[in-house]
């Protein structure tokens, strides 16, 4: 990390992870739960020599009795952490939270998988108004976003949007017993017959940071134009299930069309080098992500987690 620690010091390096992943503040036997998840096994008492550590670096601080959260430069320092010991941090973080995903598409119930984007509440009528521009267009994961007020995350002056986030469908898929890999974040190219390829993909096993985002940084998406005339690159993400379990997956995603998301149609995921394999299934579906890049296309300036968390399915229905 900067130099600071050695590259064997993964322990600090997944405290401040999880400091940063936490919405609230983190005491030392919450931190030895967590740490244990990822196969790090330490006392509340170890833990708390570690914490003081990271104190007088100056990259944590204590809240009261609350425990700990990451100072400006504790963030800086989890940005900037060696990148070998990155690699992965995303994926890992997109498979935890589908498995926490609970959402039952036949009964239309459990919780969902979500991206959390701050916007300053001057733009907030804009970036709705994007967001269900990409709802009318079909391209986007589900068929509303939703703004949050009460999110500790969302600074003053900022209001929370709410999209769904496409790992929802690999927790489905997960729940139902189906091993699923999410492979690949991809430019989908759209055609105005409707047909669509990927152009572009990025594969979440090798990447310290989230494809989708990278690719609406960039300027790398054309969302207004699928909006404006039905062509242009959206974004999508691809997962691999085993072959037979096709009809099993063709039965999730309808159910799931009926609860208001959305998937492409006529999708060639097996270009862009995506080869064909004989046991293993592509399944792709659109990013909930359409809906910022759209806005952010239009101007606004949007800070977005991706994988923010999970939140009950009925909440998201009960704002359409």
């Amino acid at each position: 990390m900067s130099g600071t620690f050695s590259h064997s010091e993964r322990k600090y390096i997944e405290i401040l992870r999880i400091l940063r992943e936490s919405r609230q503040p983190v005491g030392a036997k919450r931190l030895s739960e967590l740490m244990a998840e990822q196969g790090f096994v330490m006392s509340a008492r170890a833990i708390q020599y570690y914490l003081r550590h990271l104190d007088s670096k100056g990259f944590t601080r204590k809240v009261g009795n609350m425990g700990r959260v990451l100072t400006e430069q504790g963030l800086s320092e989890t940005d900037n952490a060696l990148v070998d010991e990155r690699i992965g941090f995303i994926i890992s973080k997109l498979e935890k939270l589908a498995f926490r995903s609970t959402f039952n598409p036949e009964t239309g119930t459990g919780d969902v998988a979500y991206n959390l984007s701050i916007v300053r509440e001057e733009d907030i009528d804009g970036v709705i108004e994007a967001s269900a521009e990409v709802v009318r267009a079909g391209c986007g994961f589900f068929s509303t976003s939703t703004v949050t007020d009460d999110d500790p995350r969302v600074p003053e002056g900022h209001t929370g949007l709410i999209t769904l986030c496409s790992v929802t469908l690999d927790g489905v898929l997960q729940h139902m017993g189906i091993p699923v890999d999410l492979e690949f974040g991809g430019r989908l190219a759209i055609s105005r017959d409707g047909t669509s390829a990927f152009t572009d993909l990025i594969r979440y096993q090798g990447t310290t940071i989230d494809p989708l985002a990278l690719f609406i940084s960039a300027g790398l998406t054309s969302v207004s134009s699928v909006i404006a005339g039905g062509e242009g690159v959206v974004l999508a993400n691809v997962r691999e299930v085993p072959y037979p379990a096709k009809d099993r997956v063709e039965d999730a995603i309808a159910q799931m069309k009926d609860c208001g998301f959305a998937f492409p149609e006529g999708v060639k995921s097996h270009s862009c080098t995506i080869p064909e394999h004989p046991y293993r299934l592509p399944v792709t579906a659109y990013s909930g992500m359409n809906h910022i890049a759209n806005a952010t296309e239009k101007g606004y300036e949007i800070k977005t987690e991706i994988g923010a968390g999970t939140i009950r399915f009925s909440k998201i229905v009960d704002s359409i």
